[in-house]
């Protein structure tokens, strides 16, 4: 209690409190978060990226889904691709395959530049928040996007092959092994960074989004990270989910093999009773109705709309309904 009352008092003193905190993942969450960023336009928009994917490569610290964060609010991000920057080259990458090195994970020569930066602050004991900080004030991006911690923190897959990392499994292997579990190693040691521990604790702080990430592979590393699972059930914030399963299958990526996988059916319903623990309200697609009545029965709200987000308008109509879903709990 005299932790939370000191974090409290704290946060009362941020220039910019944080009003609205959202829980993301890459390319579906980063939608979202452009769309709650052209409603919000203010630093009171908190984004929490995942960085369970965080990764060594050829000695580079590499953070996707903050960059495909940062990425994509600043108007760089490959539209086809949904990730990586815009009027990309690949000479670099073409230059260590005539050299015999590895391949399977793709630097463009634009993106090089964030990750040799990243790691040259990294080394020289700057925060991973503080470096990501800096990078979305170059890039004119006025909300703040974090890391969900500070401290290290690996998502493991294992299979019947045995554990892997994350990014074997996600780029090397496509996703094509079936998930038996996921660990998340650091998280028992890991902190929420500090703008985050803030932000779960001011009383200024009004609504939680869950972006439509993948439960088990973006949204939940952040929350096996140490209080921060707590802090959204001891928060008074409104804290809503948006559903990635739309007409009984993800919009993209693995979630719906990953949901098989790990003995889930393939529904929103069962999303929403994985997140029912913790959130007051649920967005969910038209297409997936028949679930209201039942995701209701769990004591959550549920609020219909049209979730596939194809443009920047639709990715701004549906972050103000999700806002405007909060004011109506």
């Amino acid at each position: 209690k005299r932790f939370i009352s000191l974090m409290q008092e704290s946060g009362s003193h941020c220039k910019h409190p944080v009003t609205h905190l959202a829980l993301s993942g890459g390319i579906g969450g980063a939608k979202l978060s452009l769309g709650l960023e052209h409603v919000i336009q203010s630093p009171k928009l908190m984004i929490a990226g995942n960085t369970g994917d965080d990764f060594r490569h050829m000695g580079l610290y590499i953070s996707p889904d903050l960059d495909t964060l940062m990425y994509t609010l600043s108007g760089r991000s490959d539209p086809e691709r949904g990730w990586g920057l815009a009027k990309e080259t690949w000479s670099f990458m073409e230059t260590i395959k005539d050299m015999g090195g590895e391949t399977w994970f793709q630097l463009g020569d634009r993106d090089l530049v964030t990750h040799v930066e990243r790691t040259n602050r990294l080394n020289q004991d700057e925060k991973l928040s503080e470096i990501t900080s800096l990078f979305c004030k170059k890039y004119g991006i006025k909300a703040q996007i974090i890391p969900a911690t500070d401290d290290p923190l690996q998502t493991l897959v294992e299979t019947k092959e045995g554990l892997v990392s994350f990014q074997n499994y996600f780029v090397r292997e496509q996703c094509k092994p079936k998930i038996i579990s996921l660990q998340f190693n650091g998280s028992e040691t890991a902190r929420p960074c500090t703008e985050l521990e803030k932000a779960l604790s001011s009383s200024k702080l009004e609504t939680v989004i869950i972006c439509p990430s993948n439960p088990f592979l973006s949204i939940d590393p952040i929350l096996s990270v140490k209080g921060i699972k707590e802090g959204l059930k001891q928060s008074r914030a409104k804290v809503i989910a948006v559903s990635p399963i739309v007409g009984g299958d993800a919009v993209k990526g693995p979630t719906a093999k990953n949901l098989r996988d790990l003995g889930y059916p393939v529904s929103a319903l069962a999303v929403a009773k994985y997140y029912s623990s913790f959130i007051n309200g649920f967005i969910l697609d038209k297409r997936d109705e028949h679930d209201a009545s039942l995701i209701e029965s769990l004591g959550i709200k549920v609020c219909l709309e049209d979730t596939i987000m194809i443009d920047l308008k639709s990715k701004i109509r549906l972050a103000k309904r999700v806002l405007d879903f909060s004011k109506s709990l």
